[in-house]
């Protein structure tokens, strides 16, 4: 989601031709291969010739690499090692791993760890088993928050303030299909608040469940949010509930004490269900109806 045009046109601070540059970077998806300047535009929303001008520039900085007989653009190294430089300063990836190898053998299912990227999770770290999901996702993909139990541990996670500004967000992305999507998200927000992870039943893939939790550190970086997900015929509702999430909780708390987060070790599932601190109810949050 584009930054709104008229905080655009008052913020003195903005360099309007950096944020298109980056636009032009962020139109490339995984597996994409080559672009050209046509597809770039209707991803963008950007003027053709404006995309032009930007794709021109970044090949010459090095970001993009031009391939002349299709007349498209791929991403350079110089692109990509940002990417890998960012990955580089998620120590949570690290030493995540063997966390997510121990819960994956453990259920069979998927387990990822993502950030916030506009109105979806991106993932930077995955284990999976071949009896995972049949939704394909790797490192780099994306899922949208407001239906996905990542995304919904995600956002329970935030700030007050910041949760109801992100709920605006949704909501004007949304449109006519908000209101049921809306209340998902507030049953989600009644079960993390009882049991600290949020799950999706079907509600982002049909036939795809999967649990959430939500990671939180004390040196100003996140929230993260973990998911465990696999096959709906494998991970029936009553399983997420009982099983998959507290064992997630687990899995997180545990996670967060070894980074020197907010939580304490964690020795068993039924340690997890807890309410966290506080615990508000979905139905307080402000300016997402």
């Amino acid at each position: 989601m584009k930054r709104p045009a008229k905080k655009v046109a008052t913020d003195r601070n903005f360099v309007v031709a950096l944020s298109r540059g980056l636009e032009v970077l962020r139109a490339f998806r995984p597996n994409d291969g080559l672009l050209g300047n046509q597809e770039i535009s209707a991803r963008t929303n950007l003027p053709k010739p404006t995309v032009s001008r930007l794709t021109y520039t970044l090949t010459k900085l090095g970001y993009l690499t031009q391939v002349p007989r299709f007349e498209k653009y791929q991403l350079a190294p110089a692109a990509m090692s940002l990417g890998y430089a960012a990955l580089a300063n998620l120590g949570v990836q690290h030493l995540s791993e063997s966390f997510r190898e121990d819960v994956m053998r453990a259920t069979g299912g998927a387990v990822a760890v993502g950030a916030r990227d506009r109105l979806s999770m991106i993932y930077f770290g995955q284990s999976r088993s071949g009896l995972a999901l049949g939704v394909q996702l790797d490192v780099g993909s994306k899922v949208p928050i407001a239906t996905t139990a990542m995304g919904r541990a995600y956002l329970w996670a935030l700030p007050d303030d910041e949760r109801a500004q992100l709920m605006r967000e949704l909501r004007e992305h949304y449109g006519h299909r908000w209101p049921r999507i809306r209340d998902g998200i507030e049953r989600a927000g009644e079960l993390v608040a009882k049991r600290g992870f949020a799950i999706s039943a079907g509600e982002w893939q049909d036939d795809v469940h999967a649990a959430g939790v939500a990671l939180k550190l004390n040196d100003g970086t996140g929230p993260y949010a973990f998911n465990c997900g696999a096959p709906a015929f494998r991970f029936t509702e009553d399983r997420l509930l009982k099983d998959i999430g507290p064992r997630l909780v687990t899995m997180v708390r545990n996670i967060e004490a070894a980074l020197g987060g907010t939580a304490t070790p964690q020795k068993t599932i039924s340690d997890t269900v807890r309410k966290p601190k506080g615990g508000k109810s979905a139905r307080t949050i402000e300016g997402m109806r």
